[in-house]
């Protein structure tokens, strides 16, 4: 293959002394988005890879097997209100989400309709809050590459419009009052109170009355001393207590803060939780009886469920109602206390080596009522129940081979029945999925997923390696279209669950965050060698890939051992560990990586930081980096300072190649556009390890394991926190 002519990109001469180090960033120029020079090279970029990705003569069928395993309808549980259940449901046509209201009588009806508002198809449904009755939900519309985000308020049995908007709520958290007329809510400081230039979160907890103007909402919670604070809302069932939980990120520990709401618009906060001591996260809830409900990793890094009184500030105090499962990390629980009911009920889900299992106990004294039969060795997210009181929990459940299904449990009879999944036609691929576990180079046991045809041919295959790493977010056998199109066409699809995620608990995250992120990125090239040394696959076969930060994790992994990938997928990336603070939330994620204005955090940040790992000579591997042309998450100046450094440095003919999406978000883009970049990504790691959508097993079709009939795969779920 000859080597491509790349767009010139000149490269600077910026070399800054940081406590004692050099550090050089020839290609700052190029984070200047608005510039002129920095538009021209980009849209060079853009030209290279369209005419690039006109020479893939199999893209066209990789877009078609895309289209074969993708599903279509609902995927998520309801949120039940009274005898009004809300859904969200994405049709074949549909490039958002939908929001739908089931009546009593189980008519359903389009509440929001975003296509309606935006016919082209960049305005997405975000978030939806129902009120305690049911009548009354607010809703958030979120616009790909805007900064801004409104609420509005509709009446839930007319559509039409009774409040808002507010501004300014991008990644809020909302809680309503009894009675439908008052809410709390998270939105920013205005624009014109902040200093030029400051690009801190100044979130502010307000209470909302309807019909009044947000200019008149009352601040009731935060302050300057927390400008990056992410704050979390629960108000007790009665209306008479609120808890806000306060954290420094995404996965930092966390404050609790509880008042008694004698004046709504003037609570006065105890702080019930200090995240300095404890160093960890507690999630609370009120119970009926005036009880705090507290998920918690203090002292159980798989997670344990405590109960204390809510004036009571000591955890010595707490008493704990479900202890740690050091084997199963505590997913999610929800409370079940409908007075109909014999006795309340908790139901926990957990994860044990990825699997779900969802267990009932008794709230009173923590005794487990037996297990529920799930359909397979898959994922349950999402529980949910009727508030204020709920006799009846909706779940959802998935595999690889199984698109999204959801459950009902009821608590009254102990039956749990298949209520409402998505709309598939289409077939899926017969998958066969086993965990196994390899050995990292520190002797630490890592677990690995590996998905292949169940009629595997003999001998190495393209193998594409997946891994996030970062935040504590576990990786687990999701429904995930890419995989089946992958495994559809007869490779090998592999999860690393390297640490700096959350398999196997809080102390696997620590494992892998801040002065031991290097651990993340070994134990991933660990993986690719374990895959290499079993024969399964060979390097000229081998791609990784990589989003958000599992887009630093491939990344990095690469400039570490570029031998041993023939090709690199990173979306979303943050490469750039050095400035990471200063694009997008980067400033919100130093309880993650660490920040380069403390020397000894610096020298972490420099040891793997993939752009500063770039070595001019080397044969690097093909790499796609894929990114929103305004990426309001992680910064799109990682994406362009990542390219001009490898296609200045490789010495290989394998093309560096950056995708730019206009009108995307870093998270949700509209549905076509993520099956377009799903099937670029397969066209191009397909063609690097020598995968082609029309083999042998991309012909064939089967029914799925648990025998209903034909199957799509959906794609994959929206990722659960706003983080990297």
């Amino acid at each position: 293959m000859a080597r491509l002519s790349y767009p010139a990109a000149r490269r600077g001469d910026v070399v800054e002394n940081l406590f004692g180090l050099s550090v050089a960033d020839p290609y700052r120029w190029l984070e200047d988005g608005h510039d002129g020079s920095v538009r021209d090279w980009t849209s060079a970029q853009d030209r290279l890879f369209h005419a690039y990705r006109a020479r893939w003569p199999e893209a066209r069928s990789w877009a078609s097997l895309v289209d074969e395993v993708s599903s279509f309808g609902v995927s998520e549980p309801p949120t039940a209100r009274g005898p009004v259940r809300f859904l969200a449901e994405q049709r074949r046509e549909d490039e958002q989400r939908r929001l739908l209201v089931v009546d009593a009588d189980g008519s359903r009806r389009v509440l929001v309709d975003p296509a309606k508002i935006d016919p082209s198809g960049h305005t997405g449904l975000y978030a939806w809050w129902p009120s305690r009755e049911g009548e009354r939900v607010a809703v958030q519309l979120e616009v790909a590459e805007q900064p801004g985000s409104d609420i509005i308020v509709l009446d839930a049995r007319t559509g039409e419009t009774v409040d808002g908007p507010l501004p300014r709520a991008r990644n809020t958290s909302l809680a309503w009052l009894p009675g439908g007329e008052a809410f709390y809510y998270v939105s920013r400081v205005p624009a014109e109170q902040l200093a030029p230039g400051d690009t801190r979160l100044h979130r502010r907890v307000r209470w909302h009355r309807i019909g009044t103007p947000w200019e008149a909402d009352t601040v009731v919670f935060g302050d300057e001393d927390a400008p990056d604070h992410y704050y979390g809302l629960t108000v007790s069932a009665d209306g008479r207590s609120l808890a806000i939980t306060a954290m420094a990120g995404p996965a930092a520990p966390n404050h609790v803060y509880v008042a008694e709401l004698i004046d709504p618009r003037a609570p006065r906060f105890v702080r019930v939780v200090d995240g300095r001591t404890t160093r960890a996260r507690v999630l609370p809830r009120f119970l009926a009886n005036g009880d705090l409900l507290l998920v918690t990793d203090y002292q159980a890094p798989c997670g344990r469920i405590c109960v204390t009184d809510r004036h009571d500030t000591y955890p010595a105090a707490w008493r704990t109602l479900v202890p740690e499962d050091p084997e199963a990390p505590l997913d999610e629980c929800v409370v079940l206390d409908d007075p109909a009911l014999a006795r309340p009920v908790l139901l926990v889900a957990r994860a044990r080596h990825g699997i779900s299992t969802v267990t009932p106990y008794d709230l009173a004294d923590g005794r487990p009522l037996g297990r529920l039969p799930l359909p397979g060795a898959g994922v349950v997210s999402s529980l949910r129940t009727n508030l204020p009181h709920g006799r009846q929990a909706w779940f959802g459940y998935c595999d690889l081979t199984t698109p999204p299904v959801i459950y009902r449990y009821d608590a009254a009879d102990g039956t749990l029945e298949r209520e409402t999944g998505a709309a598939i036609s289409g077939h899926a691929p017969r998958i066969h999925s086993r965990g196994v576990r390899y050995r990292a180079s520190d002797g630490t046991e890592i677990p690995l997923f590996l998905f292949t045809p169940e009629e595997e041919p003999p001998g190495p295959r393209p193998t594409l390696l997946y891994g996030y790493g970062s935040f504590g977010m576990p990786m687990r056998p999701w429904f995930f279209p890419l995989a089946a199109a992958w495994v559809s066409a007869g490779g090998t699809f592999a999860v690393a669950c390297v640490r700096g995620g959350g398999e196997a608990g809080e102390h696997w995250h620590e494992a892998g965050r801040g002065p031991r992120k290097h651990r993340s990125i070994s134990d991933f090239n660990d993986a690719a060698a374990w895959l290499v040394e079993t024969g399964r696959t060979t390097p000229a076969r081998l791609a990784s890939y990589g989003v958000s930060g599992g887009g630093l994790l491939v990344t990095a992994a690469a400039t570490q051992r570029p031998d041993l990938y023939a090709a690199v997928v990173a979306a979303g990336p943050l490469c750039d560990m050095v400035r990471y603070e200063r694009f997008g939330l980067g400033h919100t994620w130093t309880e993650e990586f660490g920040t380069a204005s403390h020397p000894e955090q610096l020298r972490w940040l420099l040891r793997y930081s993939p752009y500063h790992n770039i070595t001019p000579g080397t044969p690097y591997p093909a790499f796609l980096l894929a990114g929103a042309v305004t990426d309001l998450q992680t910064g799109e100046a990682h994406v362009s300072k990542m390219c001009a450094a490898l296609q200045h440095a490789t010495s290989s003919d394998r093309p560096i190649l950056m995708r730019r999406e206009p009108g995307t978000a870093h998270a949700a883009s509209p549905a076509s556009k993520e099956r377009a970049l799903t099937a670029d990504i397969l066209a191009f790691a397909g063609k690097h390890t020598g995968l082609s959508p029309g083999g042998p097993a991309s012909r064939r079709t089967a029914v799925t394991p648990n025998g209903r009939g034909p199957r799509r795969l959906r794609r994959v779920a929206r990722g659960r926190r706003r983080s990297g």
